[in-house]
């Protein structure tokens, strides 16, 4: 069943229940929209702000087959959902996203070859389909190098850090007979800055880019993200242009995250999200348009105004683990904070919690100056 335009009291269904899902339910609810939630965990956090969960697996096709029947379109939080268990239901309700752009980005070979394909610029990478293999994907690359898994990695699972051919034979030795999935070998970029932006198409064929954020990461997991307007104006152009190319090139439906660092004068693409991503969880505070509007819209096929950056200055940062407890602790004390509290059923190391968004120099400074100070203590 497709459909171009789906206008409220439609209903939307969401593959996962996790913060991402929560924050999409909530900008579509306000608009009208029901919300159906399918995630493992009862009460997960986007089941509770929305109007009905399906408790089941995610690649679980009874219960796909059941979100499917109940809705008029359907999407997802995340990247790792069962494509063919997708394939299956795409003939019960409009899936505008499709099952391409998941097969591209849940395999960080597939997407190195894309992002190549297209023209855009990414680090030298080898193919490593077994790990015996791997001494010559690395004489291929050199060193420094990130060893990945090509799919189902986040957060820095996954991956193995090699700085050199002495480290290369440890790692080899390390997971010969113990890792039987297929690889990638990254080389190291000697980057000056993280940053990412958000882009998407809306339902009159119109580009829409967020403004660029500027990430700090700590262990792998994002810690704060900044948006202001200090990066060199060919950067920002650079940005916004390899985003609308990619875009075009997937013939986007969705918002699509993209990670990208700076090297020196020049842009390179890391990785792409196709859905939301947390790095731009400032903009529902800090732009007219937030990410997770900007996503509802488009795979609704709605119409989204341009994007406009609220304040020169926007900071966010992650409420990892324990944080949670120290910022509901002390949240009375800061009327400047946008505080967002995924509601998660346990606090867990590094696991993200929550959120702070602060507009203004001023309150972006003292956010850091906090985040600094209650850091995390599980």
């Amino acid at each position: 069943m497709k459909n171009n335009k789906i206008i409220p009291p439609a209903t939307i269904g969401i593959i996962g229940g996790g913060q991402l899902g929560r924050m999409m339910a909530e900008a579509a609810k306000p608009m009208g929209y029901n919300v159906i939630i399918l995630d493992p965990q009862p009460n997960s956090p986007a089941g509770q702000v929305s109007d009905k969960q399906i408790v089941a697996e995610y690649d679980d096709v009874a219960a796909l087959t059941e979100l499917a029947k109940l809705c008029d379109v359907l999407t997802y939080e995340f990247e790792n959902v069962d494509t063919d268990a997708l394939k299956q239901v795409s003939d019960l309700v409009s899936v505008p996203q499709g099952t391409k752009l998941l097969e591209i980005t849940s395999d960080r070979l597939l997407e190195k070859e894309f992002i190549q394909k297209i023209g855009l610029p990414v680090t030298d990478f080898a193919d490593v389909a077994t790990i015996g293999n791997l001494p010559q994907a690395a004489a291929k690359v050199g060193y420094p190098a990130i060893l990945k898994t090509r799919s189902g990695g986040y957060d820095g699972h996954g991956q193995w850090n090699i700085e050199n051919e002495a480290e290369m034979k440890e790692v080899l030795h390390k997971l010969t007979g113990k890792i039987n999935v297929p690889l990638i070998l990254e080389k190291k970029l000697a980057f000056n800055q993280e940053i990412s932006i958000m882009v998407t198409r809306d339902g009159n064929q119109e580009i829409r880019t967020w403004p660029i954020a500027q990430n700090t990461h700590q262990d792998h997991i994002l810690k704060t993200t900044e948006v202001n307007n200090y990066l060199p104006e060919k950067l920002v152009q650079a940005a916004h242009e390899y985003a609308r190319m990619i875009a075009d090139a997937l013939n986007l439906n969705g918002v699509l995250g993209i990670e990208m660092f700076v090297v020196g004068d020049e842009v390179y693409i890391n990785e792409l999200a196709p859905r939301p991503h947390n790095s731009g969880h400032y903009s529902i505070e800090g732009c007219n348009v937030s990410q997770f509007e900007g996503h509802i819209r488009s795979i609704t096929g709605l119409p989204i105004a341009k994007i406009a950056q609220l304040d020169d200055s926007i900071c966010m940062i992650n409420l990892l683990g324990d944080q949670m407890t120290q910022a509901r602790n002390d949240l009375i004390n800061h009327p400047e904070w946008h505080f967002h509290d995924y509601q998660k059923d346990q606090i867990k190391p590094k696991r993200k919690m929550g959120h702070i968004t602060v507009l203004g120099q001023k309150n972006s400074e003292n956010l850091k100056t906090w985040e600094k100070a209650h850091h995390e203590i599980n």
